[in-house]
């Protein structure tokens, strides 16, 4: 699994795309925090020193950013061939998916990571210096790290479905707009009744929402553990259908 892990990372960063990616998705964000005057987002246009706007832009960049990221992993294998040599090596499934999970979420979390210098230009922006709600920052930051897990999940699983790169990140594109804004969407049209909430609660939004106030509910932990399982579990009954194939 370990060498399937590395493997994977390889694969990302040995290539120009890889790089593209993440300074893509750093440039769009330092365009909004910093230079473009959108609203409450910039830093610098909206009065307080704060990082509201980054945990606020940041799914939304991730849609695009995460299906690009994953939609080579098993479209890729698929694609050449090698996934039936994949799957045969003595290495279970979920040992496989896991590894490529990891390798995703790895990327993730190397992409966030340069956006800790945001954090310290904020910290010495702010009136006095160091007036800055760090404890809620870092529950935002643990808040993006689990939206970036389900989105890997989903990314992963999509991948599983097809040997066309493109068709599995337009796949993961949907499920990750569904499963964030679609259940709001839903519970908005009040025709559940007192059922509104428990449909709201069935999506992402709400639970990210609730964890980038900085408040670690336990809720909102084995929410974001149980989607990603259920995507991996997902991905599992996707690679094993090739057996019902035959």
């Amino acid at each position: 699994m370990y060498v399937l892990f590395l493997k994977e990372l390889n694969s990302f960063f040995s290539s120009l795309i890889g790089y593209i990616t993440i300074i893509v998705f750093l440039a769009i964000m330092g365009l909004f925090l910093w230079v473009l005057p959108w609203g409450d987002v910039n830093v610098l246009s909206s009065g307080y020193a704060g990082l509201d706007g980054l945990f606020v832009l940041a799914p939304w960049i991730f849609f695009l950013i995460i299906p690009a990221i994953t939609m080579k992993m098993f479209a890729e294998e698929k694609k050449n061939g090698t996934i039936e040599l994949l799957l045969t090596k003595p290495i279970s499934d979920l040992s496989i998916i896991g590894a490529k999970f990891l390798a995703g979420l790895c990327i993730v979390v190397l992409s966030i990571l340069p956006t800790i210098i945001y954090i310290i230009a904020v910290y010495n922006l702010g009136s006095p210096s160091g007036n800055l709600d760090l404890g809620g920052i870092i529950g935002s930051y643990i808040g993006l790290i689990f939206l970036g897990g389900i989105f890997v999940a989903i990314g992963v699983f999509s991948s599983s479905l097809t040997n066309n790169q493109i068709i599995a990140f337009i796949i993961s594109i949907l499920i990750c707009t569904i499963t964030y804004i679609g259940f709001d969407a839903i519970a908005s049209l009040n025709i559940w009744g007192s059922w509104d909430l428990v449909v709201r609660y069935c999506g992402i939004s709400q639970h990210y929402s609730s964890i980038s106030r900085g408040v670690v509910d336990s809720r909102d932990v084995i929410y974001y553990l149980s989607a990603i399982a259920f995507f991996i579990l997902l991905t599992k009954v996707s690679l094993q259908s090739r057996n019902w194939k035959k």
